[in-house]
């Protein structure tokens, strides 16, 4: 049996709806909602939904938050087996929901659990691919433990799923973070990224672009662009899959969603290898992009990282 493993943290998102405007009937400020979320959590609830034998590697805290972190991944089917519990508290990002349904973060990550994460050791043999991605990378000490995993997975003839989920808030020094990044490509099959966090890569002196992250060895790099749907560019050229029309509820966790749904595509169509990565073709990452789209699109059609059961998808 194939497995997946994510890696990377589980935090609380708490949501301020209405733009942060003023809500007299809530003391002056808009109600404040508290949800599971955390990049690398929300593709594990995908994956899991969507039928993926799929385990989170990941350190969650002993408080009442990270008990309800365990119990979402067992509800999801995601293996908890690789998750280490530490005393610190859950890390909390306070989002903000605009009138168009982009959210926008603050992070509170100090002290916190999930970046003291401890080497996990040898995977187990059946662990076909490996994702990463958000704050893990970012925050130290764990985001050394999470890159040398990577290598090792990589050198260890696992796919590599790179998910960056920049969030300028957290990165102290860029340049130093994308003369990192640009580091990472040579032991990823695949990087899933949004058009921003593409720009934000593309800047400054140490900035890095699609075309050198194919020549550094990616085998393809995915882009998001919301409404404009997603982009999969290859050494053979790129292909396009629309968005499908829904009306945005909210974006929290549609990045998250799609990465779920294209590891889940390839899962189900047996191409969880490097090899069979790299000899797709253009109207195969066409069909791996449409699926991942549609999977977004029920995602931000309802409040909060809540992605879709198998059952609620069309077969493809």
């Amino acid at each position: 049996m194939r497995e997946i493993v994510v890696c990377g943290e589980a935090l609380v998102d708490v949501v301020q709806q209405g733009g942060g405007r003023h809500d007299t009937t809530a003391g002056g400020l808009a109600p404040l909602q508290p949800a599971l979320g955390g990049g690398p959590f929300n593709v594990a609830i995908t994956l899991g939904r969507l039928g993926s034998a799929v385990s989170l590697l990941s350190a969650v805290s002993t408080d009442t938050y990270g008990d309800a972190v365990l119990d979402a991944l067992r509800a999801a089917g995601v293996g908890t087996a690789l998750v280490q519990r530490r005393d610190e508290p859950t890390s909390l990002a306070l989002a903000t929901i605009a009138d168009d349904g982009s959210a926008h973060y603050s992070f509170y990550v100090e002290g916190t659990a999930d970046r003291a994460i401890d080497d996990p050791g040898a995977l187990p043999p059946t662990v076909a691919a490996v994702t990463f991605g958000t704050l893990s990378l970012v925050l130290e000490p764990g985001a050394t433990v999470y890159e040398n995993l990577m290598r090792r997975c990589r050198a260890e003839g696992r796919v590599v799923v790179l998910d960056p989920n920049i969030r300028p808030a957290v990165i102290a020094d860029p340049e130093a973070y994308r003369r990192r990044f640009r580091s990472w490509m040579s032991s990823v099959d695949v990087v899933k990224l949004s058009d921003e966090d593409a720009a934000w890569l593309n800047k400054g002196s140490a900035g890095s672009s699609t075309t050198d992250w194919l020549a550094d060895g990616v085998a393809a790099v995915v882009t998001t662009a919301g409404a404009a749907g997603i982009t999969v560019r290859t050494a053979a050229g790129e292909v396009t899959a629309p968005a499908p029309a829904v009306d945005v509820v909210d974006t929290i966790g549609a990045g998250d969603s799609v990465l779920g749904g294209l590891v889940n595509h390839l899962d189900r169509r047996g191409r969880l290898t490097p090899g069979a990565v790299r000899s797709l073709t253009l109207q195969q990452w066409r069909e791996a992009a449409e699926f991942a789209a549609h999977v977004a699109a029920v995602t931000v059609s309802r409040p909060g990282a809540d992605p879709p059961w198998a059952g609620e998808l069309r077969s493809d």
